[in-house]
């Protein structure tokens, strides 16, 4: 049994799909199908029902899934003890992180990065930072340097590499943005637009206004920081972003008793090693 078709069936399975695994594999369509299609003989069962454009799990697939994780991740993990014995940082880093955190904190550590160790390849996948967490636990990532989570879950090694402070702002032709200081009651009288409610951050606005009995008021939600600073820009509404965002288009806002922020950092298995390359990802963030 090749891991490479165990990859291929991977990537179906996630993706649902013949075509965007073999985008995510680099490969043809019809290579990844062959490879699927040898897995399948080679275990004399059907991994998948195909109706149409549609690519399901069988009984059989689904049973498989978490299994050919787990082969898939020990020859990673083979692959990546013998790499280091060596002591050099090559090979290959998978490791996931935030559009926000890939815009505003990782260009400099990444040029650094780059320009330090020439031979490692590195796989960057953007998603949220509470997909990426999970991604580190199921072992599809080897990293992430994404939002950290309010408490550690027990299979994760948290590491904070920078404090992210925490803005309540409001657009410029706002009714409040005359103002510089405002109760929490006077700002939930009017609707906002927050991260997604299983968001760590929509998570760490609602733990703080929990105690006051406050129900927030929101007109809109999305995960994507930098769409929400353009509502609030254009008047939809009041939010909690972080500080690095505020420009000249939107108006910050002081409210008392808050002062809010959130941990950024580096999230790895605890059961895992970390590659040389990974190891050095995490030092270079540090340092830059």
């Amino acid at each position: 049994m090749e891991i490479s078709a165990l990859q291929a069936f991977v990537e179906v399975a996630d993706h649902q799909s013949f075509s965007e695994a073999a985008e995510a594999l680099f490969l043809t369509q019809p290579a990844v199908s062959k490879r699927v299609a040898l897995l399948e003989t080679e275990l004399d069962t059907r991994l998948f029902d195909r109706i149409g454009r549609r690519v399901s799990l069988t009984a059989t697939g689904t049973a498989l899934l978490p299994r050919a994780r787990r082969l898939i991740n020990d020859a990673r993990e083979l692959k990546r003890l013998v790499s280091d014995l060596s002591g050099e940082v090559r090979g290959r880093l998978v490791m996931g992180t935030s559009h926000h955190i890939g815009l505003h904190r990782l260009p400099a550590p990444l040029k650094s990065y780059t320009e330090l160790f020439p031979g490692v390849d590195l796989d960057i996948r953007f998603m949220d930072s509470e997909a990426a967490c999970r991604a580190v636990e199921t072992g599809d990532l080897e990293l992430a340097i994404v939002t950290l989570p309010p408490t550690t879950p027990p299979s994760l090694h948290l590491q904070t590499i920078w404090d992210d402070p925490l803005a309540f702002m409001v657009g410029l032709d706002h009714p409040l943005a005359g103002r510089e200081r405002v109760s929490l009651q006077e700002l939930i009288a009017f609707p906002a637009v927050l991260p997604g409610t299983t968001t760590y951050t929509r998570g760490i606005l609602e733990d703080a206004v929990r105690s006051a009995g406050i129900e927030l008021k929101v007109a809109m939600a999305t995960n994507y920081l930098e769409t929400l600073h353009m509502l609030v820009a254009t008047g939809l509404g009041w939010s909690l972003l972080p500080a690095t965002v505020l420009d000249a288009k939107v108006h910050e806002l002081q409210v008392d008793g808050f002062v809010l922020s959130r941990r950024l950092g580096a999230v790895t298995h605890q059961k895992r090693s970390l590659s040389n390359a990974g190891t050095e990802m995490i030092r270079v963030c540090i340092g830059g």
